[in-house]
């Protein structure tokens, strides 16, 4: 899988796709004009012009805080 790309991966382009069928089907406005009506079909189309961008595993972890002392 390049790293430029992460959605070349077919795994990660159907993960991908998912998530922004669902994001179409709650009200979000499609990226691109397509001549289909189907959430799932749109994703995709969107996904393969580039119009999607995907970020992969950058989790950022958060500093503990310091454990108050008991009394």
């Amino acid at each position: 899988m390049s790293s430029e790309n992460p959605l070349m991966n077919k795994y990660s382009l159907v993960k991908g796709a998912a998530r922004r069928a669902r994001q179409l089907q709650s009200g979000a406005e499609p990226l691109m004009q397509t001549k289909s009506m189907k959430a799932c079909r749109v994703a995709q189309d969107e996904i393969l012009q580039g119009h999607v961008s995907f970020v992969v595993g950058h989790n950022e972890e958060k500093p503990e805080e310091p454990a108050e002392p008991e009394a």
